[in-house]
């Protein structure tokens, strides 16, 4: 990964995305939707990556691990020895372990060069992370974090897609539903102002202007790493943009999500392959080393 482009990610996490706000969520949560209408679509997906982990073991890799800052990640190395945190920027390794405590092992390391021995690792979850890099240190990462797989671990790496053919099919819905809910804020701030102490959370953190991102579709990742026998099963089909735009309690949102949900684990394969976000499964055999 280029210099200027791991210093733009690392200052990102370290000045903006890792500050813990008022609300007790990290500015880097502005990106996910954390209304009480979706809350349980989101926790159930969240839960999802326990399904492909062994149950327990020494040790957990979290690749890229940020301050492990939703209650559900933690599960994920509840009845490990260890977990070990490795991330770019030490601002969220300071706050993985206030939330692991002597639990976590914290690590300062870029994600496609892991400083681990051979065949180390229980189990690997890397959530959020990959689409962080250049494609050519992605495709490194995804071999490194095999290599430290014990023979038998699996690992569970969550991204979002470049682009989604069921949030393409949604996507006039979704325009539809901003334009009205836009209206409807509009008619409300003029018909009964709010004072503005009251009608927003106020931040304490500069606006986000984001970082850098590449991803890979799901036929690149297998063209590229022919070596690597790869699975991919939905994580979560929706993004946060046609959640906050589609999903509201007077419309039903829960009902809905309910039944996206329940299309999810019907058929994980296919909404993997056609939603926002997937998990990509690698299994390392039994027997074999790298």
């Amino acid at each position: 990964m280029k210099s200027q482009d791991k210093s733009q990610v690392r200052n990102f996490y370290d000045s903006v995305g890792w500050k813990l706000e008022a609300d007790n969520f990290y500015q880097n949560a502005r990106y996910e939707d954390l209304r009480p209408v979706s809350s349980e679509y989101i926790h159930r997906c969240h839960l999802r990556v326990n399904r492909h982990l062994r149950r327990k073991g020494r040790f957990l890799l979290d690749a890229g691990s940020g301050p492990v800052q939703y209650p559900e990640y933690l599960t994920y190395s509840a009845e490990y020895d260890y977990r070990v945190c490795a991330d770019i920027s030490i601002l969220a390794l300071l706050e993985a372990r206030k939330r692991l405590g002597n639990k976590g092992l914290y690590v300062v390391a870029d994600v496609s060069y892991l400083p681990f021995k051979t065949d180390t690792f229980d189990s690997v979850v890397s959530l959020h992370t990959l689409h962080h890099l250049p494609k050519d240190d992605q495709k490194r990462a995804y071999r490194d974090i095999f290599r430290v797989m014990m023979p038998g671990a699996a690992a569970v790496i969550v991204n979002g897609w470049p682009t989604s053919i069921f949030m393409n099919r949604m996507s006039r819905l979704v325009g539809l539903m901003e334009r009205f809910m836009g209206m409807f804020k509009h008619e409300q701030k003029v018909e009964t102002p709010v004072p503005a102490k009251d009608s927003e959370m106020v931040s304490s953190t500069p606006a986000v202007t984001g970082t850098f991102t590449e991803r890979m579709d799901a036929a690149t990742i297998r063209v590229e790493l022919p070596e690597l026998t790869i699975d991919i099963r939905v994580w979560r089909s929706v993004s946060v943009r046609f959640l906050r735009a589609v999903i509201h309690p007077w419309l039903g949102g829960k009902l809905w999500l309910k039944l996206i949900y329940r299309l999810e684990e019907r058929d994980p394969h296919h909404y993997g392959l056609i939603g926002q976000y997937p998990m990509i499964l690698i299994e390392k055999p039994k027997g074999s080393s790298s």
